[in-house]
């Protein structure tokens, strides 16, 4: 992109692998309520629509539940990962030295991610990636989440650059299509939670806007 203003990064599975400390906060969650624990990797498949839809699928996947359930289960869910929201937690390798190379370029850079804002940036201080980011621009209760582009929309007008201007890279389908609902280019992170198939990025009707925006295999 010889007109590149600006990059946002997804952050769970794009710059950091985070899913084994919320697979613990679920798990703790679970055997409080009595319930089986779940894998790794099918705590991976929940991540990328926010904390509430990653617990309300652990419950299906693990019996019945009701309203006040699911309130309990995300309370308790809450507790537990804020406790330990850098336990295990770390950046990917290659992900610092990346983001160096950016800033020493003076590309601004900022973060647009589905999970609650105060973690997000508790865990980007937490391992020193605030440095990084001039905007970091989380889930909040008043906006719809991704892919709606309402918050990599506003990410991008904070950097003050505009979406053809700006890079936005990604782990998930979720993330492609909060940027093709933006129109902004895109780039793929392939070894974070892809959480759908590669191939089924590439349907006909997705296909000239996905080979448009390209895809970046790291």
């Amino acid at each position: 992109m010889k007109n590149l203003k600006a990059i946002i990064f997804d952050l769970d599975g794009t710059l950091i692998h985070s899913a084994p400390d919320m697979h613990a906060a679920v798990n703790v969650t679970l055997n409080t309520l009595g319930r089986d624990a779940l894998d790794l990797s099918t705590i991976i498949s929940f991540i990328g629509n926010g904390f509430e839809k990653m617990v309300e699928q652990s419950l299906d996947a693990t019996g019945w539940y009701d309203g006040s359930v699911r309130k309990t289960a995300l309370d308790l869910y809450l507790k537990n990962y804020n406790q330990n929201i850098t336990t295990l937690t770390r950046p990917y390798p290659g992900v610092v030295s990346a983001l160096r190379g950016f800033q020493r370029a003076g590309v601004p850079m900022g973060i647009c991610t589905n999970k609650l804002t105060k973690p997000a940036k508790e865990i980007c201080a937490r391992l020193d990636l605030m440095q990084f980011f001039k905007v970091i621009a989380g889930a909040e209760d008043y906006q719809p989440r991704k892919p709606d582009p309402t918050s990599l929309l506003n990410c991008i007008k904070d950097l003050s650059s505009t979406p053809s201007e700006t890079l936005y890279v990604g782990d998930s389908t979720i993330d492609y299509f909060t940027a093709l609902n933006a129109d902004v280019p895109f780039r793929l992170f392939s070894n974070g939670y892809l959480n759908a198939p590669l191939p089924d990025l590439l349907k006909a009707d997705r296909f000239e806007k996905w080979t448009a925006h390209g895809i970046l295999v790291a």
